[in-house]
């Protein structure tokens, strides 16, 4: 699978899709849809759809699609493969949602959960399809949330669609299955080859499965926690397991608000104000010499005294 436009910048979101098959643009078709990595602190989260003719759904169950979590990596693989040679009559999409993308989605001041953002994922995909001249009469979705309520705003969305959602659709509808399997092979190749925009040197891959109780996971987040700037852009740092680590192990910052002179209260608290480092006079304990940290050297990033 060629990620090279989301390698480009794997700081913003991406869609990824194949060719749209003739047959989808006169033949009325199915499409699943499902997400690969919702849980882990490292990495994207990949939504992906996959659709075919209806007249095509037992030549779809004869590719032997299951689950992808029921899957071993190489299975995956190789059902992939096969999803993406019978594009005479299988077409796939996929947006893949970037930590950083996630991260600042949920910690904007307007929130916009998890939730939220997989819904508006799932149902730009299923326009994309629409937009390309698929010819959609059914859609199959692993439910996120309650499913009778996430039907309902899907079908309202797409009238005209027969809209299915579905606790474990991945293992009860094989065009869901198929989905499954495009979004998670997405997801393990942007994790491998993940490129990392810090200079961190010889970074350890080793990051286990990504999710927070894995121990290799816990042991990669203390290890690569910069105590002032936190983590590379390839940890949500939205997770409470990356929140948690940084109240605990990194420098505390007071951030100034309209409620209280920052000045005061950073001193309060033995902290220095963000913005004494603006002022015309520097408080005394910041006019001693001390190494640059490389987040500034690296990006030729040097004190001013005035705005």
């Amino acid at each position: 699978m060629d990620l090279s436009d989301f390698e480009a910048d794997n700081s913003v979101s991406c869609r990824l899709s194949s060719s749209i098959p003739d047959v989808c643009k006169t033949e009325d078709c199915c499409l699943g849809i499902d997400e690969a990595g919702r849980g882990p602190v490292l990495g994207p989260m990949v939504y992906g759809i996959c659709f075919c003719p209806v007249s095509k759904k037992e030549d779809l169950k004869n590719l032997k699609v299951a689950d992808s979590k029921t899957l071993t990596e190489a299975e995956r693989e190789n059902l992939f493969l096969k999803l993406d040679e019978a594009k005479t009559f299988i077409g796939w999409a996929l947006q893949i949602l970037s930590p950083n993308t996630i991260s600042t989605s949920m910690l904007q001041r307007a929130k916009y959960n998890l939730n939220a953002l997989s819904h508006d994922a799932a149902i730009g995909l299923v326009q994309y399809a629409l937009d390309c001249g698929v010819q959609l009469k059914e859609v199959f979705v692993d439910t996120v949330g309650p499913a009778e309520k996430y039907q309902e705003k899907l079908s309202q969305r797409f009238p005209g669609v027969e809209v299915t959602v579905r606790p474990k659709a991945d293992s009860l509808f094989p065009i869901v299955s198929a989905a499954s399997i495009c979004a998670k092979v997405a997801r393990d190749h942007a994790v491998k080859s993940w490129k990392f925009a810090e200079d961190l040197g010889d970074v350890d891959t080793d990051y286990g499965s990504g999710y927070p109780n894995d121990p290799k996971t816990k042991s990669w987040l203390l290890k690569y926690l910069d105590p002032v700037f936190g983590y590379p852009q390839f940890v949500r740092f939205s997770w409470s397991t990356a929140q948690t680590l940084m109240d605990s192990k990194a420098v505390a910052v007071h951030w100034d608000d309209d409620e209280e002179d920052g000045e005061k209260a950073a001193a309060r608290q033995n902290n220095t104000s963000m913005l004494s480092y603006f002022s015309r006079s520097k408080p005394s304990e910041l006019t001693h010499t001390r190494d640059t940290h490389r987040f500034f050297t690296e990006r030729k990033l040097q004190s001013i005294n005035t705005l």
